[in-house]
């Protein structure tokens, strides 16, 4: 789904449990009230929502927005034909996202490895 070209160019997801929209906004290049419509249109979001009903993201929350972002914009998908794509294949998706999780730790990874050859 995301490829590390298209990952290369959105920040680098930090080690933190909770993010708030506006920190998922950043992360995602995707505008606020766009990530409110899409928990509407993607029942794989499901961000918790706290006191007040504020919405908090967890790290999987930020890399299935990555992959409806790179759906709908990069890959050229309709909002049915990105959902029908995320619902489809389980065991696919599941295995892409796993992908997706190795890549983001090795780019950390290497970070870390770079802070420390300093």
């Amino acid at each position: 789904m995301l490829e590390a070209g298209n990952n290369s160019e959105l920040p680098a997801i930090p080690g933190k449990r909770y993010f708030t929209i506006g920190e998922v906004s950043e992360l995602c290049g995707v505008k606020p009230h766009v990530l409110r419509y899409w928990e509407q249109e993607f029942p794989q979001l499901k961000p918790v929502k706290r006191r007040g009903n504020r919405r908090y993201y967890q790290r999987q929350d930020v890399l299935v927005i990555r992959q409806i972002r790179s759906l709908l914009y990069e890959q050229g998908f309709t909002i049915g034909g990105a959902r029908n794509r995320l619902g489809g294949d389980e065991a696919r998706d599941d295995l892409t996202q796993a992908q997706q999780i190795v890549r983001q730790i090795r780019v950390e990874l290497e970070e870390v490895l770079r802070i420390l050859r300093r």
